[in-house]
Order: structure tokens, then C-alpha cells, then sequence
């Protein structure tokens, strides 16, 4: 059963009657669990719909519709699937106590992976699961692999009852089910010779592994120091020849990188950062790989875009992390807009200096940076800092730190998404 939250005016959902608390039970007489049946077993014209009223009364309606007509209702979140593993470096587990609830969710959904790109283990899985991913063709999924040897990979997630990822990839590859994966490196466990031979076995699978990602482990002064450290450059090193190792191999053998460093990788190793072309369609920049590069070129593809920024006095702010690799972006931004870039570096004032990523700036890092800055025309900081409420990791929300300083401020990803918008004169 879904409960439904919203139901758009005029839509069909609203011509049937469907409104808050309607409960959607069946469709075709198969009962629905969550989102992924209500939008696979609804993609018809034509479909038997049983629905639970708020008052109690039950319908069965016979629905027909052009595909491309919605049902018009919004629906509850799923209650996401929680994760079985206790890694060492997990981010929740580094995170302060006193922050929002949500925040503590471990969540491993495979459901999420399909939807938006988010990486999981896979290591819930029930056979149900397996079967509902190659009902529905739930491809790409993006899976944090770690180690193909499964005593390796069952030590680094903390978890003795972990399945071998190896079988479960052949047996989904089987369906046409086709993966991003990526291997979070931790120093003395993954590193390596295990590194090699996973990288050597996800390639192995041809073409139902798209990529391969290898991201150094990030630590917060709240996480497990006692049992994980950081890489060192010269470990950092060692880990790129390997993946520049397999990504001659696989550009030779298939015309693509396939294997890939991220950015913090680099920056680590002190190694200046791959071609652009490297990175293909950057499949994983969410997850920092290729992401200077990519914002390089998506402003000078852009550049037309930019002009209204023209003399201005602009703050960019980020974290450490980028704070080394950001001047290659804004020399293009500058030569793009004829304005003045700033770069302000912000130091993470919640989880300690070592979490160098811009996406978990708080609030109270952005205000520290920004304060008096009366010089400034505009500031524009990561979007990636925000959730879908405006607020930041601290609770603190957009609207404050807006009230709290002296110049406009804009969220942005990726500098063009708010090119468009006004600044003030």
C-alpha cells in the first residue's frame, strides 16, 4: 500500500476523486509496496486501479489514458532501507551528536541507487529484491564495491554475512543490468594488490560494469581513528598508477578511460588532475570525479551566459578540498564573464578540518567566510550544502545566512545554473 500526499488539479488522479490519505492498494491485482510498482505497473494505458478512500471506502477503478498523460499524485517516501554494514569510515558514524535526525539514517537502497545516483552495497539484498531490479530493469545501479575478494570486502564493510559482489553482478548481468561502481580506498585494506585484483575483476565483467571510481576515505575528528587513517600522498600515488594502469588497458582495448581517480585522489597525491577527456560523459561527477573539469568545461561551453556578471566583485566559497583545484575554474570563469573572481577557502567548523568537501560546509563556516565582506557584489556557494528544505548541515537555513551578511548570495553547483538569475547593483 502507498498513501497519497498531494494530487495535482485536473490531473486524472483528480477526476477519479484521489486526494490526501487516498491509499493506493493494487494495480492489476498485484499489491503495491512503493514508488518503483506504482510507476513500472501504472506505465500502461490501460489498468486496473484499487484504492482505499480516507473514509474507509474501497474502489476499483478500470483507467485509460495516453501514456504520456500522468496520474497526477504525489506520493509518500518510501521508508528507505537501512544499511547492514558498519564500516569503519562510514560518514554517519563520523558525524557530531546534536544534529537533525535525518542525518543518522543509514541508508543502502537500492531503490535510491536506480532513482538518483546513490551508491550502495547491496548487501540487503532479499531475493524478492533480485528479482524486482530485473522485473523492472533497475539500470544503472551505482554499487560501492570496495574488494571483489569477499574476506576483504566483508572486513572493510564490517560485515561477516556480506555475499560475494561477483556472483550478484554476473547473475543481474545476466538481465542486461549494467553498473557504476566505485572502490572507497582505506589504506593497508584495500590498497594495494587487492586493488589491483578488483579493479582487474569489475573489468573483467565487459560491459555491465560502465566505470570504475577509486575515492580516497574522508574522515571526520568524530570518526574511528583508532581502526582507519587517511592515504598518504605517496599512498595516493600508488593508487592512481594502478588506475592509470587499467585505464590504458581499457582505452586501448575499448576506447574508453573506464577507470577513475577522483579529484581528492589527485589532490592527495599532489599530481595535477587528467585531461577532460578522460572522464567521458563525467558519469561520476557526483561523486568528485572530474568535477573541476567538468565545471571548466561547462562554463566556457557557457560563456555567452555570463556576461551579466561583468564587473562585478564575486566570492567564490568552497572547501579545502577544492580550494587547491578551484583557480583552474575560475581563470575560465574570468576570461567567460569579465568579472572578478575572489576564492574564499572555508575550513569545516562542524566535523574538523580534515572533511575537506564543499558539500558539507555548515552555515556557520559560510557566515565565518562571508562576514564584513561589504566589498563583495555577490557570494556564491556550493549547492551541494543545502538539502531540499534550505538548510544547511548545522540546521542553519539559506534565509539566515542571506540576513546575516552584506552581499547577495546564490547556492550554485555548477556557476552557470545561476548565471540567469539578478545581482544586485
Amino acid at each position: 500500500m502507498i498513501r497519497v500526499t498531494g494530487v495535482h488539479p485536473q490531473s486524472i488522479g483528480a477526476e477519479l476523486g484521489l486526494r490526501p490519505g487516498t491509499e493506493l492498494l493494487r494495480v492489476n491485482g498485484r499489491e503495491l509496496h512503493d514508488f518503483l510498482d506504482w510507476e513500472f505497473l501504472t506505465a500502461e494505458e490501460a489498468f486496473l486501479l484499487h484504492v482505499r478512500q480516507p473514509d474507509g471506502e474501497e474502489i476499483e477503478f478500470d483507467i485509460e489514458r495516453p501514456l504520456e498523460e500522468p496520474m497526477g499524485v504525489n506520493l509518500e517516501p518510501p521508508r528507505v532501507r537501512r544499511c547492514a554494514n558498519r564500516c569503519d569510515f562510514c560518514f554517519v558514524d563520523g558525524l557530531p551528536g546534536g544534529l537533525r535526525e535525518g542525518l543518522y539514517i543509514r541508508d543502502d537502497d537500492y531503490r535510491l541507487s536506480f532513482r538518483y545516483g546513490h551508491f550502495v552495497t547491496m548487501t540487503n539484498l532479499k531475493q524478492w529484491d533480485i528479482d524486482r531490479i530485473i522485473e523492472y530493469r533497475l539500470s544503472p545501479l551505482y554499487v560501492s564495491v570496495h574488494a571483489t575478494d569477499p574476506v576483504t570486502r566483508r572486513h572493510v564493510l564490517r560485515n561477516p554475512t556480506a555475499p560475494a559482489i561477483l556472483p550478484l553482478f554476473h547473475q543481474l548481468a545476466e538481465h542486461g543490468i549494467i553498473f557504476h561502481t566505485q572502490i572507497v580506498m582505506s589504506p593497508g585494506v584495500n590498497d594495494g594488490a587487492v586493488l589491483r585484483q578488483t579493479l582487474r575483476d569489475l573489468y573483467d565483467l565487459g560491459p555491465y560494469v560502465l566505470n570504475c571510481s577509486v575515492v580516497p576515505v574522508g574522515l571526520t575528528e568524530f570518526s574511528k581513528h583508532h581502526l582507519v587513517r587517511e592515504p598518504t600522498a605517496e599512498e595516493c600515488r600508488a593508487a592512481i598508477a594502478e588506475v592509470e594502469a587499467v585505464a590504458a588497458r581499457a582505452l586501448e582495448e575499448r576506447g574508453i578511460t573506464w577507470a577513475l581517480g577522483a579529484d581528492e585522489l589527485y589532490n592527495r597525491a599532489g599530481l595535477p588532475l587528467p585531461a577532460p577527456e578522460t572522464y567521458g560523459a563525467f558519469e561520476q561527477v557526483e561523486n568528485g570525479v572530474g568535477a573541476v573539469r567538468w565545471l571548466q568545461q561547462l562554463v566556457s561551453d557557457n560563456a555567452d551566459v555570463l556576461d551579466q556578471w561583468r564587473g562585478k566583485r564575486v566570492g567564490v566559497v568552497t572547501g579545502t578540498a577544492m580550494g587547491a583545484l578551484m583557480p583552474e575554474v575560475l581563470d575560465v570563469l574570468r576570461a567567460a564573464s569579465g568579472a572578478e573572481f575572489e576564492l574564499l577557502v572555508a575550513e569545516n567548523t562542524l566535523f574538523g578540518p580534515s572533511v575537506t568537501s564543499a558539500g558539507l560546509l555548515p552555515g556557520a563556516a559560510l557566515l565565518q567566510a562571508l562576514a564584513g565582506r561589504s566589498d563583495l557584489d555577490l557570494a556564491l556557494i556550493p549547492g551541494e550544502s543545502l538539502n531540499d528544505d534550505q538548510l544547511f548541515m548545522d540546521d542553519m537555513s539559506l534565509s539566515v545566512l542571506r540576513a546575516s551578511v552584506p552581499m547577495d548570495v546564490l547556492p550554485s553547483k555548477s556557476f552557470i545554473d545561476v548565471a540567469d538569475l539578478p545581482v544586485a547593483a
